[in-house]
């Protein structure tokens, strides 16, 4: 069990210091900035934080002091959750309102440190082992210390969590709601960590065995204290990250469109009005061309696409058949998609044959689609290819 607290302690004194290192980086252009450096305080006080239980688990005493890291991972703790607080109230409040309540939160942590240290030394705490500051072993005041401790860590989540939910209604910044969101998610996290942490405290103290269970907390501390380093971090990569994501999603979308495209501008070679090349050093503008290429293509496919057929036909594939996305338990969006790719490969073998049905689509389209919302256009071509590729693999 020691060695998966140790490891969740070094995750999170790991994740702690990556996020400090990156918004040290930052420095030159932020320095200024009372909410950043409000921010590198948060940082340096979680990465101490973790630091300390780092050394606490490998030896019992710091600086000549037994326990004396315990104490401290404890109170920078506490200090952590308190700018964690006004970090918060800096990013969302008014200056006036942020300095009001920055004052009292301040006070509040003072007061708390002041009592947890007290309770620390009358306790006997540097004399103790180190295992009674884990589960409080039944001894009054060092249980005192520990459920202390603990409601300073809870408080500060349910507070950010309740807050978080306005305050990213409140601003328009998108990055910075984002942020929020993330946050709330950690507040959660980390009061599951009081609770686990709570419950091994009262068992122990109640002689009751809960085992592996008692590591749910250094789990629970692990996670939250990851997700806190990426709220804290987001505002500034956030938005990168977005970008980088959508590209992904754009790359994907050019891809899938490939086998469609292709078929189509072997059908119809003028509808590129440059040579295909690999790059995707343009995606956006390469997209969009293969968006109308394929819309090119399809229209000049009208007159081979035949009313009466339903896209079935030999060599096509049935719409039906099972398992495809024009079977019964399809989605009727995916029923249409498999429908028009189907008739787009029957239109391609009339067009190489030479055939023109009787009753064709000379004047048609892609029906009932808003060409307009290049978006929503992406992303209905991509379903047709997907069912196009899945065609002529089963063709």
């Amino acid at each position: 069990m020691n060695t998966t607290r140790t490891i969740c302690f070094g995750i999170a004194a790991l994740a702690s210091y990556a996020a400090l290192v990156y918004r040290l980086g930052q420095a030159r252009r932020s320095r200024r900035d009372n909410a950043y450096r409000t921010l590198i305080v948060t940082l340096l006080f979680q990465c101490l934080t973790f630091t300390m239980g780092a050394v606490a688990m490998g030896d019992g005493s710091f600086l000549g002091v037994g326990n004396l890291a315990i104490l401290v991972m404890h109170v920078s703790a506490v200090a952590f959750c308190v700018s964690a607080q006004i970090i918060l109230l800096r990013w969302a409040t008014t200056d006036e309102e942020a300095a009001r309540r920055t004052r009292y939160w301040l006070i509040t942590g003072f007061a708390l440190n002041a009592l947890l240290v007290a309770l620390f030394f009358v306790a006997d705490g540097p004399s103790r082992p180190a295992t009674d500051f884990n589960t409080g072993s039944g001894q009054p005041l060092v249980l005192t210390y520990l459920l202390v401790f603990i409601v300073s860590q809870a408080v500060p989540c349910v507070t950010i969590f309740r807050q978080c939910g306005p305050y990213a209604r409140m601003t328009d910044k998108a990055s910075l709601r984002q942020a929020l969101r993330v946050l709330s998610v950690a507040a959660v996290i980390l009061f599951l960590y009081c609770l686990a942490r709570t419950v091994n405290i009262l068992t122990a103290a109640g002689g009751i065995d809960i085992g592996v269970w008692t590591l749910a907390a250094s789990v629970f501390s692990a996670a939250g204290i990851v997700t806190l380093s990426l709220s804290l971090t987001i505002t500034s990569w956030g938005a990168s990250a977005t970008r980088l994501a959508e590209w992904a999603h754009s790359y994907r979308s050019y891809r899938a469109l490939y086998p469609l495209w292709r078929d189509l501008y072997e059908s119809s070679p003028d509808i590129v009005l440059e040579p295909p090349g690999a790059s995707v050093s343009d995606l956006d503008y390469r997209l969009h061309r293969r968006v109308i290429e394929i819309r090119d293509g399809w229209r000049d496919l009208r007159p081979y696409i035949d009313r009466s057929s339903n896209g079935g036909g030999p060599g096509t594939g049935s719409p039906a058949s099972p398992g495809s996305p024009g079977s019964p338990g399809s989605t009727e969006e995916s029923r249409q998609a498999f429908a028009e790719a189907a008739q787009i490969r029957q239109a391609l073998h009339a067009k190489r044959a030479g055939t023109i049905p009787d009753d064709n689509k000379d004047a048609a389209d892609f029906e009932d689609r808003d060409t307009d919302n290049f978006t929503a256009e992406v992303a209905w071509l991509t379903k047709v290819a997907s069912a196009y590729r899945r065609l002529g693999r089963a063709g």
